[in-house]
């Protein structure tokens, strides 16, 4: 009889649990909040994404120039995403140990990494402002996709949860995880990705 395997995801409400992802049997590490309404205003209109690397030092005057460059004309949900995003930055690079990040801000309307995958880094931060969450498998379910089977249960972050995936350069057991799939249901999603720097 075959042995279950046994979950390696950890949620929570408490932004705390993010630390857990330090731990070997977790690589998963969710925390479970809410995200307002109102920055549903923030995809209405056409917005190129942005990416770049920064300082943790100087991330909120380098995020205000970006999203100037990206089409984000400055308003009250603007704000409100920036202080976010700095907010989750400090809590990454605390737990990373890292004062540099990869920062990716996406409006999402595709079916973009849509096969369950593990990423190539060592813990990738992901937050979904508007629209359907990331959506992964754990245990079993994981299991089955390394044979090529299909997953009995995929399971979905909200809108507002915050996911640290445990990556490949950390783990011979990563995350896995993909994009939900979108195509032709007119959704937009509005996606935070942070990483560690991709180094010289």
């Amino acid at each position: 009889m075959a042995t279950l395997l046994e979950p390696t995801a950890r949620l929570s409400e408490s932004p705390q649990i993010l630390a857990a992802i330090r731990k070997p049997d977790c690589n998963l590490a969710v925390w479970e909040r809410a995200t307002s309404p109102a920055l549903g205003a923030l995809v209405k209109a056409p917005r190129e994404d942005v990416r770049f690397e920064a300082r943790l030092s100087g991330l909120a005057t380098r995020l205000e120039n970006e999203l100037d460059q990206a089409g984000y004309a400055a308003s009250t949900e603007r704000a409100a995403l920036i202080a976010d995003i700095v907010d989750l930055a400090q809590r990454y690079g605390a737990i990373m140990e890292e004062s540099i990040l990869s920062v990716r801000l996406a409006v999402v309307t595709t079916d973009s990494c849509r096969k369950f995958h593990a990423d190539y880094v060592k813990a990738r931060l992901i937050t979904t402002y508007v629209g359907t969450g990331t959506q992964w498998i754990d245990g079993e379910d994981a299991a089955c996709v390394a044979r090529d089977e299909p997953p009995q249960r995929i399971q979905t972050l909200k809108a507002g949860d915050v996911g640290l995936f445990k990556g490949k350069m950390w783990t011979q057991s990563p995350a896995i995880h993909r994009s939900p799939p979108i195509a032709d249901t007119g959704e937009t999603r509005l996606m935070l990705v942070l990483d560690p720097p991709r180094g010289p």
